[in-house]
């Protein structure tokens, strides 16, 4: 939360008591929360300064048509020095870092149908590599966008209170932001110089931790924190070639270090816990934690809070075939805990025993995206939960005769009762317990996990090899993001993504599917037409067939379609592709490689 200091008699009087506050509390275990750390902002105004003088620069450039490498070389510098105050800016100024270093694609405002244009670093990315003469105009145009969003980072910290508590929380949460989206190159797509701007990254970090320590943790954990950095970026500066880098060691040998000490020095320093719902628990050393991962983050309200009663009861009510129309069908007809809760059909089969539309999605790790069902029609498991029991062709149910069949049912009603405290089951708690079951699906104790906590014997070294290729070749991690491999965007995993990947219907690849995807729903917006939910790969292995479709019968058809470049690279017109449409260029071992990692995903 900004806290403004806008008029100067206001700001004596707050410094006034902030002082009061500070010598009154000087023997409390607890940091002061409302310091303002001025020394901080100074450092983010100046780096700030010369993340606008660097823009300048490489406009003074473009004007004097310099060469391609000169002008790569000044932006690689831009970025660099963004990064030392990445954290600051996600975290204080989170829409201005969208329009500075997000997707080079529109931004889409759902409630209104409308898109806007992209900006910042990526779309230069995109203008740049390669450089065309054609494109001076427009260079210089997002030249000037980038430098109002300069402005406004420099407007915003003159004015700001930024407190301790706040930083070390931003500071965790760029370490995270490293480990997951830094570590894929998700927002170098076309440059690939990822690995080169880590180290500003980590720098920036290691920088302001400096900044808001003590004595209490300068010989403790700052000392092992900048030590363990330090090893980081020494590591990085020498494995710069993003198809080679050992990406399977270095996050739990330097980022999964780096990450827990973050902890022992938040408990050095006694710094409280920012008073905010988070999807990562507030004490979670590293992504790869057991239990890292806040349920109730995901929650359309408090008063769906997980809890195992309700997992239980949702379990029990999941099996049962009450929730159809005729006593016939119950969500495990079409949700098979040994294929990951999916059926194993190339489409879903309805009531009449005709196909539907799409694949059953699996439903573990279902509970940590933003978005049901392959089209997002629903936001939260609660909503997904009635549509598919109302839905003719699904189950045909009718929610308040099935409420009826639930009240009349003794145990069910003391169930109900036990959990809510209401004499009547309401529709709302029959949505939360189904919900709350499968939020309960998501196990986080596969084979790559426990690689990552630290056992590393858990993996095979052709598995090892493939999640190597998948961050670094294949690129997949910057779709499947680290460590969810769904769509939810770390650190925050407030966004779940969608994508248009162009698929066929089926694994020949020979026509395109034209399932309108999310664009059903948002037909004036061009961007989201044949879009689909990006899912998680965990698991993947048990969910055969696949896409939305179910058209690609193996992970070999699936990554055959990937290596060619989508649907665009197999020639079909689909201008709004957001795959690459250039060849991966994997080699069959590297494919092999690739699927045997993905096998690693699979819950024990």
């Amino acid at each position: 939360m900004n806290r403004l200091s806008k008029y100067p008699i206001l700001l004596f009087l707050y410094s006034a008591a902030a002082l009061f506050i500070l010598s009154y509390c000087k023997n409390d275990k607890q940091q002061p929360v409302y310091e303002d750390l001025g020394s901080v902002k100074n450092r983010i105004i100046k780096t700030n300064t010369d993340f606008e003088k660097q823009i300048n620069e490489l406009k003074t450039l473009v004007s004097k048509d310099s060469g391609e490498k000169l002008l790569q070389q000044k932006f690689q510098g831009i970025r660099k020095t963004y990064k030392k105050m990445e954290w600051a800016v996600e975290y204080f100024l989170p829409h201005s870092a969208r329009f500075i270093n997000g997707p080079a694609l529109p931004e889409i405002e759902m409630d209104e149908h409308t898109e806007i244009e992209p900006e910042g670093l990526q779309v230069l990315e995109e203008l740049l590599y390669p450089y065309n003469k054609s494109n001076q105009e427009e260079v210089i145009r997002m030249l000037n966008k980038l430098i109002n969003k300069s402005n406004t980072i420099d407007t915003n910290f003159q004015v700001i209170t930024v407190s301790k508590d706040q930083v070390f929380d931003a500071l965790r949460q760029e370490t995270f932001r490293i480990s997951s989206l830094g570590i894929s190159g998700f927002d170098t797509p076309v440059s690939g110089t990822f690995l080169q701007e880590m180290p500003s990254s980590l720098q920036g970090v290691k920088e302001t931790l400096e900044q808001i320590s003590t004595s209490r943790s300068k010989g403790k954990a700052l000392k092992s924190i900048i030590t363990e950095i330090n090893s980081a970026i020494e590591f990085l500066k020498k494995n710069t070639d993003k198809n080679t880098f050992d990406y399977v060691n270095f996050i739990p040998d330097h980022l999964n270090k780096i990450t827990a000490l973050m902890l022992d020095f938040k408990n050095q320093e006694e710094i409280p816990d920012v008073e905010v719902t988070t999807a990562l628990n507030k004490n979670a050393a590293t992504f790869f934690a057991k239990n890292a991962f806040n349920p109730n983050a995901f929650t359309p309200g408090k008063e769906y809070a997980y809890s195992e009663e309700k997992a239980a009861l949702g379990h029990q009510l999941f099996n049962d075939k009450i929730l159809s129309n005729n006593n016939n069908r119950s969500c495990a007809t079409c949700h098979i805990p040994e294929k990951a809760f999916t059926d194993g059909l190339a489409r879903s089969m309805s009531l009449e025993n005709s196909k539907l539309p799409r694949n059953t999605p699996s439903l573990n790790y279902a509970g940590y995206q933003h978005g049901q069902f392959w089209d997002m029609r629903k936001d939260d498991l609660e909503g997904q939960s009635s549509d598919v029991i109302s839905n003719k062709e699904e189950m045909h149910g009718d929610l308040n005769i099935i409420l009826a069949r639930i009240n009349q049912d003794k145990n069910y009603q003391a169930a109900f009762k036990k959990i809510y405290g209401s004499q009547k089951t309401e529709v709302w708690q029959l949505q939360n317990v189904l919900a709350t079951y499968i939020r309960s699906l998501a196990k986080f104790n596969s084979g790559f996990d426990e690689y990552m906590r630290g056992n590393k014997s858990s993996m095979t070294d052709s598995q090892k090899r493939g999640f190597n290729l998948f961050v670094g070749k294949a690129q997949c991690a910057i779709c499947h993001f680290l460590p969810l491999f769904n769509g939810t965007v770390p650190p925050n995993f407030k966004k779940t993504e969608q994508e248009v990947l162009g698929a066929a219907m089926n694994g020949e690849n020979k026509a395109f599917d034209t399932d309108l995807g999310r664009g059903k729903f948002h037909e004036t917006v061009a961007s989201l037409q044949h879009s689909f939910k990006t899912p998680t790969l965990r698991n993947i292995n048990k969910t055969a067939p696949y896409m939305h479709n179910g058209g690609y019968k193996t992970l070999k058809d699936v990554m055959i379609f990937y290596n060619k470049g989508g649907g665009k690279g197999l020639g079909f017109k689909i201008e709004n592709q957001t795959l690459s449409d250039a060849p991966l260029q994997l080699t069959e071992q590297e494919t092999d490689d690739i699927i045997e990692f993905l096998k690693a995903l699979d819950d024990k």
